[in-house]
């Protein structure tokens, strides 16, 4: 499929897993990371044992939401940035339809994370969840982080490792203090010496927090 250069993301196919969006608990997009695809965050649900979450995986053209690291200029990232964030705004407004952000999650790993805290902070309302693994907020150092809106408790995880070759910790702090004063609910967990990768605690926090959600 040839990709459209202006609006790179648009129509990229969306896998589905779990049950029906309506007979669904909670409705759960997941976002992958830089080289990868929505096969590989697909198959973290794995890890989950809750059996009444839907899940949607957006594939990223190129399998990279944008082409520069998320601390380069926006306009470096443009237009592929503009084109992730709108199809995610895309397909929460096919979903609000029959479900409420309410019962929305947004889940995503490295790049995908850092889409996700991003999306989530321009459009701030009550989720059912959100969770970053190894990501924090997007744009250079200095960044106005004047995003409004509210969370309304909303339970927001970010976990990373202290020294991540990608995501610099004073972003990650930096990110969990803009949401906490936006009222988020954030559990934040830095891990020592942690690889750029997914360990067992943070599933298992994330996998709390969603089991709390009637």
């Amino acid at each position: 499929m040839a990709t459209n250069l202006q609006d790179p993301h648009r129509d990229q196919p969306v896998l589905r897993s779990g049950p029906s969006q309506k007979d669904a608990r909670l409705v759960a997009i997941l976002l992958h990371g830089r080289g990868a695809s929505a096969e590989d965050i697909l198959g973290l649900t794995a890890q989950f044992s809750a059996t009444d979450i839907a899940y949607l995986a957006p594939q990223a053209a190129g399998s990279t939401w944008y082409p520069y690291s998320f601390l380069a200029p926006f306009d470096q990232n443009a237009p592929w940035l503009d084109s992730a964030l709108h199809m995610i705004e895309s397909l929460l407004e096919k979903l609000q339809q029959s479900v409420p952000s309410e019962r929305v999650v947004l889940m995503g790993f490295s790049q995908g994370a850092c889409l996700a805290l991003e999306f989530v902070a321009r459009h701030a309302q009550r989720y059912a969840a959100v969770a970053a693994f190894s990501g924090g907020l997007i744009g250079p150092p200095g960044t106005p982080r004047n995003y409004v809106g509210a969370f309304d408790a909303t339970p927001i995880f970010i976990g990373c490792s202290d020294i991540d070759p990608h995501i610099p910790l004073d972003r990650v702090r930096e990110s969990v203090a803009v949401f906490r004063r936006m009222g988020a609910s954030v559990d934040e967990r830095i891990y020592p010496r942690m690889a750029h990768t997914i360990v067992a605690d943070e599933i298992d926090a994330v996998e709390a927090m969603l089991a709390a959600k009637a």
